[in-house]
């Protein structure tokens, strides 16, 4: 299986911009769907960008859609997330997960945890108002 690491989490101030990092070991990233999860204190997990990239499609959460940006890129094995527009409510651990040959096709099923076999360790991210 594969193994995920997240980094590039910080403090950053309302309306800045950070990227997260998500570096793949044991396996190439070509046939798998990665997603990006936040998880804010005393709140559930929820899923906010993910990319399918045996076709490059990508979903987001309503609340990040045109301030944060999924990308794959093979040649790193790495999926980023850039974060523009940074708003407090951002403020949460962000991890990184994969699945093999996961062929989702809709927004709903990309987004959700339950979709995942492998997961990263978290990176926090903490937005100062």
């Amino acid at each position: 299986d594969v193994q995920l690491q997240a980094s590039g989490g910080g403090l950053v101030q309302a309306g800045g911009s950070l990227r997260l990092s998500c570096v793949a070991s044991g396996s190439t990233l070509d046939h798998y769907s990665i997603g990006w999860f936040r998880q804010a204190p005393g709140k559930e997990r929820e899923g906010i960008a993910c990319i399918e990239n045996y076709d490059g499609s990508t979903y987001y959460r309503d609340s990040v859609k045109g301030r944060f940006t999924i990308s794959s890129d093979n040649a790193k094995n790495s999926v980023f997330l850039q974060m523009n527009s940074l708003k407090p409510e951002d403020t949460a651990v962000y991890y990184c997960a994969a699945d093999k040959d996961a062929y989702y096709n809709d927004e709903e099923t990309c987004l959700a945890g339950y979709s995942y076999r492998n997961w990263g360790q978290g990176t926090l991210v903490t937005v100062s108002s």
